[in-house]
């Protein structure tokens, strides 16, 4: 059993938050995945197949191979367990996948692309190139190094669009995005932050969507939730949902009042915050399901 999270190397930080190898006996069965802003890149080494579940009931499944994109998404999506018991990874920043692919972000709407789909023969021959590395070590290297020589240059022309193209250098997220994840995510308002970095709101939701691949609002609300979970998982040791008191949260978060707090939190993990039972601590957005 080998599970590895660390930095990525410091060209990369500014982009990815972390990249992780792991080879764990996970049991069989479904989770949800929550939601939390960002994106990732998946390789799941045991199989070369990468499944998830959508429909209000996760009943609907869908594959591709097993390198892809998990994209930005406002809700939650069923996974296989199976598919993460021997895989390799990267955590983008919010906004930090947008150098390393062609499209705009807005584009990337899918659960899970392909990365055969979105970076050719690169894509389609990364899973093999990291089995056939000796060490969990030397497969993130390698994962790293295939994520730098697909490099986008991001110029931002007088209109707010995004121009973009193939460059070796890695260009810094859009300063006017960065400022908005920073503010969204600490609960501030969308007026208010776009107000604060001085754009009018069409402008601002463009360029934010284009590099975040979500309008403003839903990230706030995505934000949001993310701190609560952070704080009841650190608070119930156990993750005992049940021992929350939820009205209390729903007051210090900024929600209108308790029932806010519990169609926002059903809406985004598929669950009532009653019935919320992470994986682990350290797993908050994994939700075991039943079938």
């Amino acid at each position: 059993m080998v599970t590895v999270m660390r930095s990525p190397s410091p060209a990369l930080r500014p982009f990815v938050e972390l990249v992780w190898y792991m080879d764990e006996p996970l049991a069989a069965g479904l989770e949800r995945g929550i939601p939390n802003g960002g994106m990732q890149i998946v390789v799941n080494l045991g199989d070369d197949v990468i499944h998830w579940y959508d429909g209000d009931a996760t009943q609907n499944v869908q594959t591709t191979h097993g390198s892809g994109l998990c994209g930005a998404i406002a809700r939650p999506i069923g996974m296989d367990v199976a598919d993460q018991r021997h895989c390799v990874g990267v955590a983008f920043r919010p906004g930090g996948a947008a150098p390393f692919f062609h499209p705009p972000s807005d584009v990337l709407v899918e659960p899970v692309i392909g990365l055969d789909s979105l970076w050719g023969r690169d894509g389609a021959v990364l899973r093999e190139r990291l089995l056939n590395q000796p060490t969990p070590d030397d497969t993130l290297r390698t994962l790293e190094t295939a994520l730098l020589a697909r490099v986008v240059r991001l110029d931002v022309l007088p209109d707010g669009a995004l121009e973009r193209s193939f460059d070796r250098r890695v260009r810094p997220i859009d300063p006017m995005v960065g400022a908005a994840v920073d503010g969204l995510s600490r609960g501030g308002a969308v007026a208010e932050v776009a107000d604060r970095i001085g754009m009018t709101p069409s402008t601002f939701n463009r360029r934010f969507r284009a590099t975040v691949g979500l309008n403003p609002k839903p990230f706030a609300r995505i934000r949001r939730l993310q701190r609560v979970l952070t704080k009841i998982t650190a608070d119930v040791p156990g993750t005992g949902a049940m021992a929350v008191d939820w009205a209390m949260v729903a007051a210090e978060y900024g929600y209108f009042d308790q029932a806010h707090l519990v169609n926002e939190f059903r809406s985004l993990t598929g669950v009532t915050p009653t019935a919320y039972r992470p994986r682990s601590v350290d797993a908050h957005n994994h939700v075991p399901m039943t079938r």
